[in-house]
């Protein structure tokens, strides 16, 4: 492989069985940078996400990473070099805060799983880069969902990996969990110049926070580019099926100050104002 990504996916086929759920996927992430997946629901972005992540395996392609293909490495290496925080809540039984972080840490332990003071140096510093130092003894499931995905980020980051991998990291957070947990993300990439490749509801947020945005449609990438690329003219509108129709059916329901016209707030977000 010739250019310097982290992460590259070739002629990449995904889904469950024999059954395609998307495929002609050509993605890029480079060190220190972040790559976001938007489009509807149903597109194929999770399943995008699991075929990179190395939870589901891929119909057809490639996923390399640092230029070794995924599928030629071993499940301890893959788990050094590529960290994931996905959608599904976990429930772990009897376990603090600071054990879930520290679990992070098995891939560099032995088969005892027993950490050394490395081992719990980086735990520390995980906690103290995503905010969580004060749950250390706090348990698990007995925290606020906003708390939930920033321990699970930490976990994440314990592993120090040079890839990570994130499916709506923003979901079941309010608006104020969002912005904090993004914040932290995107400090994070600068700090350990991590190539990450996520996936968002919230254009606006992936607006703000993303070096590329790749915008999946029907199982194929309809477009990528900056996000000043991708907001430009009617594009999101076409990306999400909203048409005059829709408009005209949202105001006539009272429902015009929410909606807007998608298109010109894109464009105003993209130039920091709001319509």
């Amino acid at each position: 492989m010739s250019d310097n990504s982290v992460i590259k996916t070739e002629g990449l086929a995904v889904g469950y069985g024999r059954k395609i759920i998307a495929d002609g996927i050509e993605l890029h992430a480079h060190q220190g940078k972040i790559v976001t997946l938007i489009g509807p629901n149903g597109s194929g972005k999770s399943t995008i996400l699991k075929s990179i992540a190395a939870q589901l395996r891929p119909i057809a392609g490639t996923v390399y990473i640092e230029g070794k293909a995924e599928s030629s490495m071993k499940r301890q290496e893959l788990a050094r070099k590529l960290s994931v925080v996905m959608t599904e809540r976990i429930e772990p039984e009897l376990m603090t805060c600071g054990e879930v972080i520290e679990s992070g840490r098995y891939p560099y332990t032995g088969r005892l799983g027993i950490l050394s003071d490395n081992d719990r140096k980086k735990a520390d510093e995980a906690m103290r880069l995503v905010r969580v130092s004060e749950l250390r003894d706090a348990d698990f499931s007995r925290i606020s969902d906003g708390q939930r995905q920033r321990v699970m980020l930490a976990k994440a980051i314990c592993q120090e990996p040079e890839v990570l991998v994130l499916d709506e990291p923003t979901s079941f957070l309010d608006i104020r969990h969002k912005l904090e947990l993004l914040s932290i993300l995107k400090n994070l990439v600068c700090e350990k110049q991590l190539a990450v490749v996520m996936s968002l509801h919230e254009i606006e947020l992936a607006r703000q926070i993303s070096d590329t945005i790749v915008c999946i449609k029907n199982g194929k990438v309809d477009r990528s580019g900056t996000a000043e690329e991708i907001f430009r003219g009617d594009y999101i509108c076409e990306l999400y099926d909203i048409d005059n129709e829709l408009i005209k059916s949202a105001e006539g329901a009272g429902l015009s100050e929410s909606i807007y016209d998608i298109n010109r707030t894109a464009q105003y977000i993209c130039k920091g104002r709001h319509p």
